[in-house]
């Protein structure tokens, strides 16, 4: 009788701890429609809290006035000093940079993450988008600051719009740093132009959220429910009055890509670091390395079991990469 008694107690704890890891495997999975309380959020983001004081450039561009936020974030360890500017992808939003600014704040840095014009908390101009456009906000606000020396940094996007200010502004960059970047593989050579576009009249709820699920699962290879974040945010939007604006904004910039790295990485002479999940495509690896080899002095670094996320799936990971890369000399 002892061992049938044994049998259930280990069979109860079996179906108990398969009830606990079922309930966890639940809880991981993203529900199929948008929860009932997500509600409209404005296309500056007002409402969303980020993890640093927000600061705001003011500019006059093409007759209009606007702001480009930016959180500056002071060292918390001994300060060395340098200065890293960190730039969004083109989904995202500075906020999303926070876990690496702890990181590098408290090795004495200071960390400066922009919101690109037209994106985050940033206005929503209608004019005319360039990647130079861009990367003169960027100027103007390290002459705002008073900062001459930088690392530029970037993710996806963002990675692309650091190359082209590593370009622009050599006597600026001392290291550029991209982080999973766009557009690798010279495949947008001979790109047509097309007319920018507002979203339709009456947007599809659940079409929009079913797609915003799917690009964020597909960035990351180990979801956790912190992630539905982006997706309640990217909904949100579609809820806004000025989501058509918002649109039509995006849809401007679709150009900013436009020029092959095979022309200007050769020219890039700083360090600079290529890192990334390894699992971002199939392919990616090999699209990453065929680009840093265009770079006199680049580096490849793959974060193995991470996505196109790495700054949010493996954070301290990068953060270390990131500060042994800027430890190299300029």
């Amino acid at each position: 009788m002892s061992n049938k008694l044994n049998f259930f107690k280990h069979l109860a704890a079996i179906s108990a701890l398969s009830l606990v890891l079922g309930a966890e495997s639940f809880a991981q999975s993203p529900p199929t429609t948008a929860p009932a309380e997500w509600g409209a959020v404005s296309i500056n983001m007002e409402e969303i809290q980020y993890p640093y004081p927000v600061h705001f450039l003011h500019r006059n561009l093409y007759g209009q006035d606007v702001r480009i936020a930016y959180m500056d974030a002071a060292p918390t360890g001994p300060a060395n000093g340098r200065t890293i500017v960190l730039l969004h992808g083109s989904s995202y939003y500075g906020m999303y940079w926070g876990e690496v600014m702890k990181n590098l704040t408290a090795a004495g840095y200071r960390a400066i993450a922009i919101d690109r014009l037209g994106w985050g908390k940033s206005s929503k101009p209608i004019i005319p988008y360039d990647v130079n456009l861009h990367t003169s906000n960027i100027n103007a606000i390290l002459e705002k600051l008073g900062i001459n020396e930088v690392v530029i940094a970037g993710h996806s996007l963002g990675g692309r719009v650091a190359s082209h200010f590593a370009h622009s502004y050599p006597d600026k960059a001392t290291h550029l740093i991209m982080v999973n970047p766009i557009a690798l593989n010279d495949s947008d050579r001979g790109r047509q132009w097309s007319e920018p576009t507002g979203a339709d009249a009456e947007p599809d709820m659940q079409a929009i959220y079913a797609a915003n699920l799917r690009q964020e699962q597909n960035r990351i290879v180990n979801w956790t429910p912190a992630n539905l974040e982006h997706v309640r945010i990217r909904y949100g939007y579609a809820l806004s009055s000025e989501y058509h604006r918002l649109t039509l904004v995006r849809s401007m910039n679709n150009n900013l890509t436009a020029q092959p790295v095979d022309t200007y990485f050769p020219k890039i002479t700083i360090p600079s670091l290529l890192i990334g999940g390894a699992q971002d495509g199939p392919n990616y690896p090999e699209i990453a390395r065929r680009a840093a080899n265009l770079l006199p002095d680049g580096e490849l670094y793959m974060i193995p079991d991470a996505g196109h996320n790495p700054h949010e799936e493996t954070p301290d990971v990068l953060s270390r990469e990131m500060l042994r890369f800027m430890s190299t000399d300029s």
